[in-house]
């Protein structure tokens, strides 16, 4: 079997470091290949490559593909040596040595080399009006102080301009990595097959490109900022420097040429590579994924240089190895210190939204597998979080299967890659246990997991030559189940998220709340996301566009583009990288309880300290389900400032849908007027002009706001409907905001999302939020199915205890509940009820049954029954017919009638409790 040879791959001796906390050293490969080729492949192993080609059908049509890609180009580049090679991107007149940036774009070159040099990229980002052109329209030599002769896309009939190097974002870079991929490309069939004019054509082009950077210094930013610790040679981000990567993969198919006909050459070219990757060493970011990225990148150029003795400097080979695994330099971390950063060993959470997270986990288990391919040696043992960081991918997941999308994620399909790794890792080691836990896992969530295999068509790509084989199932094993991975209620403390959840599909329910902490987050307080009938409807929008774009920093990563309160209309702080996390207050029932529990109610309450107005912030969330397809959200959001002084507090929720009502209880549309109170004038965040059609009316009563997601005829529409409790104070606004950016599958979607405005409700509390406080229910719906709430009406409590919520429900049928919400442990009262619980629900059936729901507290009160806990906690009773059923987290006494009794701590379970 031919060696995968991806040198990515020993980026996973990271996790030989069993307690990441030592960093322990990695010790380095042994008796590495001295010849060339050695990446994918070393010469021995050509045999069994050839042989390959010969008798699959996939891999000659592999082979076929480039041909057909480069072929034309080869044989062009026979007749006209100068074609291909002058459509680089290079300094061909000034020859320019240093390159000056401001901040993220390009400023000016000077300098003289003996040599065309590499000319640098126009901006870090990629946003641009300018297309990149196709190979036989780039001018030759291109080296003109008009800049860059490109077509503009955003002008009829796309035509031609000059266009200064700073607007052209990522074109540079990209036109040179597709010319040397051609001449990779080349170097490989020359390996294969011995023809020289695919040598001449990989050679003409590396030799151009690698004298040019030879020459080349780091880049100056003459801002001195941020941007000076990113670049690289080529471009703004050492993360990008992928050109490196593929000129890696051309000098090793090309070394053996090189070596017999430009010999004298090759001291160059390493040391041009070393240069290269000391400054992706010197410069990035080691906290994150960019360490990944910055080592995947070093490996492989470190791989086709010559063992350490080779050089005066002792900088060869296993330098750069070891100093990716062992040595932690200011912007470049050992692997063990990120793994110990990255992932908490609890619960497996990598520390970034959820999009990066599960990439990140996907890649890690690549390297294991990929690196035992190429060794022969199972390093999973040594990484024993990969376990938990596999398993839990689906907790992530929403009913319908697409992951949770706050931070700069998209909704989208969960990565089954990794749990395919474990199994072909189990497979090879004749781990029957592993192997039957993880296709369990894999024919749950990866829908292809039962079709044969038999049609396997790789790209046409060098490196499908070297990939593993499609991974063969043993069907003999079962299909898991749902409930066996995804949990109730998940925790992750390092990234601030708590998510409650129940059943699956059309009818399951579900909340998710973020805080903001570790990378790729939003300034966004306490976000919530919201699901219902079959689609997340209360959905994070995205990041919206590039990271360096206006609209992502002032809108989409901003207070108003989430479900969350804004203070003042000042609320923010730093997003990407961030550090404000809310504290989980309560919960129920417990992270990754499986059992035991009462399934039918769910709460967290979670603090939050706003720092930008300095405002404490309080969130309540609840999911009651009613019945198999009924049930509802709560809501109750407290927020004010510690120093007084509050101007306003807004509260936030957008919903998918083509239109959004606004009514009274009764349904009568309220008479909102146009209104520009919500805006940047006044001091307030940038984010408000983003927003437009903003209309509002002032009200102390009750109302209602109601989403239709409108289906074509036949079938049935989604709704969603708010309810909120009125205040002394209350403003409401209905508002268009940019559009949602976050779906990359629009399953169910039946309009253009994208460029659709994204509906939403701001309620504006003037003066503080705390004791007029945020109450509201949410109830999703269909058109076939209508509401199974029939009213909905608030109460105060009897006590006077101003930051008090509660919430009378009547449903269809007939069942009436009671919603407590109390803060700070203070007694609320209503009628014949009462509790000190941070959320209690007292539910009535109409049959008689009932259940009494305290969260978060010692007692609580129904006409004739008591719950009095030993101390805080959460406590279930549950009476069906003539069967009661108690979940108590504590101690507790339970009086009905003049009936008493004590309960140790338990589960849930049947107990005796007769009244007399």
């Amino acid at each position: 079997m031919i060696r995968k040879l991806k040198i990515w791959t020993l980026f996973v001796l990271m996790a030989g470091g069993i307690k990441a906390q030592e960093y322990r050293i990695i010790p380095l490969p042994e008796n590495l290949e001295q010849a060339y080729p050695r990446l994918y492949i070393t010469q021995d192993e050509k045999g069994e490559l050839e042989s390959t080609i010969q008798h699959e059908k996939w891999a000659q049509e592999v082979l076929a593909g480039i041909h057909q890609r480069i072929d034309t180009y080869v044989q062009r580049h026979v007749d006209d040596p100068q074609w291909m090679p002058s459509r680089l991107q290079m300094y061909w007149k000034t020859k320019s040595t240093n390159v000056y940036i401001e901040g993220i774009y390009y400023s000016h070159a000077d300098g003289e080399a003996p040599v065309p040099t590499v000319r640098f990229a126009g901006s870090r980002d990629y946003t641009t009006n300018y297309m990149m052109p196709k190979l036989e329209d780039v001018k030759p030599y291109m080296d003109d102080e008009r800049g860059l002769y490109l077509p503009n896309k955003t002008k009829e009939g796309q035509p031609f301009e000059w266009v200064e190097i700073s607007k052209t974002g990522g074109i540079i870079h990209k036109l040179n990595q597709k010319i040397i991929g051609l001449a990779r490309d080349a170097a490989f069939i020359y390996w294969l097959e011995g023809d020289e004019r695919y040598a001449k054509f990989a050679f003409d082009i590396f030799n151009t490109y690698m004298q040019g950077m030879y020459y080349r210094n780091e880049p100056i930013d003459l801002l001195n900022g941020h941007i000076q610790t990113l670049v690289g040679l080529s471009c703004f981000q050492v993360i990008h420097e992928s050109n490196l990567k593929d000129i890696a993969e051309l000098y090793d198919f090309l070394h053996p040429y090189i070596e017999a006909k430009y010999n004298e050459q090759v001291e160059r070219y390493d040391e041009t590579i070393k240069k290269w990757t000391d400054i992706i060493i010197k410069n990035g970011v080691p906290q994150n994924n960019w360490n990944l990225h910055q080592a995947n990148i070093i490996l492989k150029a470190a791989m086709v240089l010559q063992n350490n003795e080779n050089y005066a400097d002792g900088k060869g080979r296993e330098y750069y190895i070891n100093h990716i695994l062992n040595v932690t330099s200011p912007r470049q971390w050992s692997m063990t210190k990120l793994m110990d950063y990255g992932y908490d060993e609890n619960n497996g959470v990598w520390a970034e939204c959820p999009g990066y997270s599960q990439s990140v986990t996907k890649e890690l288990m690549s390297f294991i597998h990929d690196f035992d391919n190429t060794f022969d040696h199972n390093i999973l043992p040594y990484t024993p979080v990969m376990d938990k960081a596999v398993k839990m991918l689906p907790q992530y997941l929403f009913p319908n299967e697409q992951i949770v999308g706050f931070g700069d994620s998209y909704y989208s399909s969960l990565y089954t890659e990794p749990m395919g790794d474990m199994i072909r890792l189990a497979q090879k080691y004749g781990d029957k246990e592993r192997e039957k836990a993880y296709t369990a896992l894999y024919r749950l969530f990866e829908p292809e997991a039962d079709i044969e295999s038999d049609n396997f068509k790789p790209r046409a790509n060098v490196s499908s030559f070297f990939a593993a084989k499609p991974l063969q199932i043993n069907k003999e094993y079962p299909k898991g189940k749902w409930d066996d991975y995804v949990t109730q209620t998940f925790y992750a403390p390092n990234v601030s998220w708590h998510v409650q959840r129940m059943g699956q599909g059309k009818n399951g329910m579900m909340i998710s709340l973020n805080g903001s902490l570790g990378n790729h987050m939003h300034a966004n307080g306490i976000n919530m996301e919201l699901y219902g009938k079959g689609l997340v409807q209360g959905a994070d929008p995205g990041k919206g566009a590039g990271y360096l774009q206006p609209i992502y920093l002032e809108y989409y990563s901003q207070f108003p583009a989430h479900n969350t309160v804004m203070v003042d209309g000042i609320s923010s702080y730093t997003e990407m990288l961030s550090y404000h996390a809310f504290d989980l207050m309560g919960a129920y029932p417990k992270s990754e309880q499986k059992e035991g529990f009462y399934e039918d109610i769910t709460y967290s309450d979670v603090y939050f300290l706003e720092p930008e107005s300095r405002s404490d912030q309080n969130r309540t969330v609840s999911i009651v389900r009613t019945s198999e397809s009924t049930g509802y959200y709560v809501d109750i959001f407290r927020s004010k400032k510690q120093r007084k002084g509050d101007k306003f507090h807004d509260y936030y929720y957008h919903n998918l849908g083509q239109s959004m009502k606004l009514t009274d209880v009764n349904g009568q549309l309220l008479d909102v007027q146009p209104s520009e109170e919500m805006g940047f004038a006044g001091g307030h965040l940038y984010a408000l002009d983003y927003m437009w059609d903003k209309k509002s009316i002032r009200t102390s009563d009750d109302y209602q706001a109601e989403w239709k997601i409108d289906r074509p005829e036949g079938q049935e529409d989604v709704l969603m409907n708010l309810w909120m409790k009125g205040t002394q104070g209350r403003e409401v606004f209905t508002i268009k905001s940019p559009p949602c950016k976050s779906f990359k599958d629009k399953t169910g979607i039946p309009y253009d999302i994208d460029h659709a405005p994204y509906l939403t409700l701001a309620a504006r509390q003037h003066g503080e939020a705390w004791e007029h406080p945020f109450i509201s229910v949410y109830e999703p719906f269909t058109s076939t199915e209508g509401k199974s709430i029939v009213s909905i009406q608030g109460f105060n409590d009897e006590n006077g205890n101003k930051d008090f919520a509660g919430v009378h429900i009547i449903h269809k049928s007939g069942r009436k509940d009671d919603i407590f919400a109390c803060y700070g442990g203070k007694i609320a009262r209503n009628k014949n009820n009462s509790t000190d619980a941070s959320f209690a629900v007292l539910g009535h059936e109409k049959n008689g049954d009932w259940v009494m729901f305290m969260g978060n507290g010692s007692l609580l009160n129904k006409h004739d029954i008591s719950i009095v806990a030993d101390k805080k906690g959460n406590v279930v009773l549950n009476k069906k017919g003539h069967t009661y059923l108690l979940h108590n987290e504590v101690p507790v006494t339970i009086k009905i009638g003049k009936n008493k009794k004590y309960f140790k701590a338990g589960e849930l379970r049947e107990v005796l409790v007769k009244k007399k």
